[in-house]
């Protein structure tokens, strides 16, 4: 099977499972480590925000153009939506992601309280490895909306292999191996 139709896979079917993954995925806990990291899209430098939960569970992913407060904003919005609000976050020094998080509480009414420090971040640090593995032998996506598909493709990937789903593996749901193939 060619690379090319694995891609095209991914990138209409992700959406999809992505759907039906977040129905059915086990509750996190209350204390969360956020990070960004840096990667290629169409040779122009895009910023990958992802969370995880004190035992190195995935929250959310979002891929955006810019790394600023609206970006963070964005993405904390997105993961309060779909798991509720966190008790704490921890997070790197900047200044851009401490200002969304109080503006969050602002326009919230909500009390999260933000963390920075350094080291309790290495577990969003380490779950970037999944990622890292899979893009980095790649050219890189030539597009961002496929960029944004195959990461979801690839963060579903690795949530199944860390035993998110609540009831398992159903059938009528790709196995983590399927899902492998299609992110690869």
């Amino acid at each position: 099977m060619a690379y090319s139709t694995i891609h095209r896979w991914v990138v209409k079917y992700a959406p999809q499972f992505e759907t039906v993954f977040y129905r059915r995925k086990r509750p996190v806990w209350g204390s969360w480590r956020i990070d960004e990291i840096y990667m290629k899209v169409k040779g122009q430098w895009r910023y990958l925000y992802r969370a995880v939960d004190q035992t190195s569970q995935t929250i959310n992913f979002l891929l955006t153009e810019q790394r600023d407060r609206d970006a963070l904003l964005r993405f904390l919005t997105k993961a309060i939506r779909r798991h509720g609000v966190s008790a704490t976050i921890t997070i790197d020094g900047s200044e851009a992601n401490t200002s969304a998080i109080r503006g969050y509480n602002e326009a919230h009414g909500t009390s999260i309280a933000v963390h920075q420090v350094r080291y309790l971040n290495n577990l969003v640090e380490q779950d970037y490895h999944g990622v890292k593995c899979i893009i980095r032998p790649e050219l890189g996506p030539k597009s961002f909306g496929a960029a944004q598909q195959t990461l979801v493709g690839i963060a579903l990937m690795c949530m199944l292999r860390k035993g998110q789903l609540e009831d398992g593996v159903e059938q009528g749901l790709a196995t983590a191996e399927q899902f492998y193939l299609l992110a690869a």
